[in-house]
């Protein structure tokens, strides 16, 4: 016998999808006998959110999206992102990590190089924002703690590494395609 009850009008709540990403603030779902437990149905993708307590799954993926990023690449940050709504917080450090490499060779380094070279490459050629070799280099390292050394990251190792290649993204491959004689005319 089911203790949840039909779909029904329940306490609104404002949370992020953790399918889609949308912030959502719908007023149906379904609630169990307790007040704990319950689930939203997003009103963009229609998939569940269940919520027990404030702790939600799935969880929101950290970061947004970034555009006009090669393919390759664009996925590997996704991935990254992946790890976050799965709590595997480790495997998205070393995902940012990656990305630094990819970033690099899709701007022209060799293949086949030691990381390090791959972030001088970055530095040297001027796709590292201007005050912005300190977080590449913190990419770099906490990356390196992630595969080389027995640590576990956080959540917090995450975002931070997360949000910085979001940055370096950004300023690599969105920003650039906003001048509008770059900008691609159907």
């Amino acid at each position: 016998m089911t203790r949840w009850k039909n779909v029904k009008q329940v306490r609104g709540r404002k949370f992020t999808c953790g399918f889609c990403g949308s912030v959502v603030g719908p007023s149906f779902g379904f609630e169990y006998e307790t007040q704990f437990r319950e689930i939203f149905i997003c009103p963009t993708c229609d998939r569940p959110n269940y919520f027990e307590s404030n702790d939600q799954t799935p969880t929101p993926l950290l970061g947004n999206k970034v555009e006009n990023v090669p393919d390759e690449i664009n996925n590997l940050y996704n991935e990254a992102r992946a790890c976050t709504g799965a709590s595997a917080f480790t495997a998205a450090v070393m995902a940012c990590r990656k990305i630094l490499m990819h970033i690099a060779v899709d701007k022209g380094a060799e293949e086949g190089k030691h990381f390090i070279e791959y972030v001088q490459y970055l530095s040297d050629n001027h796709y590292v924002p201007p005050g912005g070799k300190d977080w590449v280099d913190h990419i770099r390292n906490k990356g390196n703690e992630a595969n080389h050394e027995i640590a576990m990251m956080s959540k917090d190792d995450a975002l931070d590494l997360i949000t910085f290649s979001e940055m370096l993204l950004k300023f690599i491959y969105e920003f650039p395609m906003r001048i509008p004689s770059k900008k691609k005319t159907p």
